[in-house]
């Protein structure tokens, strides 16, 4: 089977509150068990771990867009992440029981869900795949091609940060000629 994503799921269909959050306001400390599930309905929120006092980004998230430290969601264990807002953000909060009894009222349901869950990871794949692969500018052309909306909106050490490398050369590879 195939999964598409043709129609797009209204998730304010599932119980939740609505809440809005500042700029650098963290939605789940890493070593917390996640038990939200935040769609963000305005703003950027980014996805990221701290290694050895570096900080790592490893997703952004748009407006539409599910988010949640998957493993802690579905393993109930310690997350490894954190979850930042990076704009002012407006999200629909949806707590886990919520989702699974939505789930079990709605079964036909359940491939939207799995649709994200792969979208997810294969987003993972593909930036894992990256860093072994690409050189630098390989994935900053990525990105400018394929999610202008990272490099319109997000801030360049985030986006240096996400893409393995220093701000320092991250401006390099900008003011190189393509």
């Amino acid at each position: 089977m195939i999964f598409t994503n043709n129609n797009k799921f209204d998730w304010k269909e599932i119980p939740h509150t609505v809440k809005t959050f500042p700029a650098k306001h963290t939605l789940l400390e890493a070593g917390k068990t996640s038990n939200k599930l935040f769609v963000i309905q305005k703003g950027v929120v980014r996805l990221w771990f701290n290694n050895e006092g570096k900080d790592i980004t490893l997703q952004f998230f748009f407006e539409n867009a599910p988010v949640c430290s998957f493993e802690s969601f579905i393993n109930e264990t310690p997350s490894e992440f954190y979850i930042e807002t990076l704009e002012p953000t407006t999200a629909l909060i949806i707590d886990k029981s919520t989702l699974l009894n939505y789930g079990q009222q709605h079964p036909d349901k359940k491939e939207i869900v799995l649709f994200y869950l792969i979208n997810r990871l294969t987003e993972y794949t593909h930036l894992f795949l990256s860093r072994i692969k690409d050189t630098p500018q390989q994935r900053y052309n990525t990105i400018i091609h394929n999610r202008p909306d990272i490099i319109q909106r997000i801030p360049q050490h985030y986006i240096a940060s996400y893409l393995g490398i220093t701000s320092v050369s991250l401006s390099r590879i900008r003011s190189r000629k393509p």
